[in-house]
């Protein structure tokens, strides 16, 4: 397995994915709204489903680089 396949499966690598996915949803429900859809409420939900996984991925991301520092200590 390569060195970088291994760093995007990492809850750092998940989280930034998440945020991406967050931000395009995100433009994506404007879009829909602006053009008269109703379908721009999935994007709003797929938006804070997003936000939710990259709030938690990075969390876990600073707690595990945390728990190294202190354990290198």
């Amino acid at each position: 397995m390569s060195a970088p396949a291994a760093s995007l499966r990492s809850p750092r690598g998940i989280a930034l994915y998440a945020t991406v996915l967050c931000v395009l949803a995100a433009i994506a429900a404007v879009i829909s709204f602006v053009k008269g859809s109703w379908l721009g409420v999935v994007w709003v939900l797929l938006a804070g489903l997003a936000s939710n996984m990259a709030w938690y991925y990075g969390r876990k991301a600073r707690r595990t680089s945390a728990a190294g520092t202190t354990a290198a200590e």
